[in-house]
């Protein structure tokens, strides 16, 4: 009740939820679209609540850019210790998520809370694609690139504000600062470039989400360990041993799909299966236009690197870390 009013300029919401109906009514997308529907939910991970809300709702929203979608109506999900903790600090959580909601264009169209003993936030997110430019994870083919939008290393830095340790405060800073960025610009380009492969880089890590693609294309992927881009701090943290259960478990899960090659670096082998959270997109993209791409998301202010390539199914495993 605190909050402001969820904006809505274009009247999407027919049916609202300001007297407590138990549904609330949305006007359909463009006409000729195809629904994407997908839902997140986190827990805290540092300790600013607005900001939390603000990736929890980027970590959501972040599934519909993936694959070439746009967020048009999203619902809360949070679970909140209501005895334990101020309200206001519930309140603050679904500020951020509002605002992150709000900018992505789509609409709040409520949601549900429940009372549980810790801090849950997330969303259930409706967007619409064009049926005909979908990107999948099935859609990778030999010969092309693949180009990451934010650097890796949330995992690290999350675990780092959790215990505490020296240079905590700068390392918040930093999860947040990626984190909470949309992955928007990066859908516009996968649209505009007519892609048809793309994943966003969450809770798997890199190395998971690319092996998923690998097995649904029919294809080998290649990456380039020693050109992976961390967020600030990641490689220090990481070298102390703050690496989260979370990447270790990854690790081990794609073991014996992977192919460490003699040389490469075991730091960067084990945080290239870093849990993230909201991270970034990974494009499949043409070898001949892996420039355009890089252009395209520059002029919109986006990071790219390019980080590996797609090769013809090989026997053996199917990721492999050059």
């Amino acid at each position: 009740a605190s909050l402001p009013g969820a904006p809505d300029p274009e009247g999407r919401v027919l049916h609202g939820f300001e007297h407590n109906e138990d549904a609330v009514i949305v006007r359909m997308p463009p006409p000729g679209m195809a629904l994407v529907q997908t839902v997140d939910v986190l827990g805290p991970l540092g300790n600013n609540p607005r900001l939390f809300g603000q990736v929890a709702a980027a970590n959501a929203l972040s599934d519909v850019y993936a694959v070439g979608g746009t967020p048009w109506s999203a619902m809360n999900i949070a679970a909140f210790p209501a005895q334990e903790v101020p309200l206001s600090v519930f309140a603050e959580i679904l500020a951020g998520g509002l605002e992150k909601i709000a900018e992505a264009g789509a609409v709040l169209a409520g949601g549900h809370t429940l009372e549980d003993a810790e801090i849950k936030y997330g969303l259930s997110v409706t967007g619409y694609v064009d049926p005909g430019a979908v990107a999948s994870n099935a859609g990778l083919r030999p010969g092309d690139a693949l180009v990451l939008t934010k650097p890796l290393g949330t995992g690290v830095l999350a675990t780092a504000v959790k215990a505490g340790w020296e240079g905590a405060e700068k390392a918040e800073a930093e999860l947040y600062r990626w984190a909470t960025h949309l992955n928007a610009n990066a859908a516009d380009v996968l649209r505009a470039m007519r892609l048809k492969a793309a994943t966003d880089v969450t809770g798997f890590g890199l190395g998971g989400h690319l092996l998923e693609m690998a097995r649904g294309s029919g294809v080998t992927v290649e990456v380039d360990a020693g050109v992976l881009p961390f967020m600030e701090g990641v490689e220090d943290f990481a070298s102390d041993g703050l690496i989260p259960a979370g990447s270790y478990a990854n690790r081990r899960h794609c073991a014996c799909r992977t192919l460490v090659m003699p040389g490469v670096d075991d730091l960067r082998a084990a945080l290239a299966f870093d849990a993230q959270t909201s991270g970034g997109l990974v494009l499949a993209v043409p070898a001949g236009r892996v420039d355009e791409a890089k252009e395209r998301l520059r002029a919109l202010g986006e990071p790219a690197w390019a980080i590996g390539r797609v090769l013809p199914l090989r026997e053996g495993e199917q990721l492999i870390l050059s």
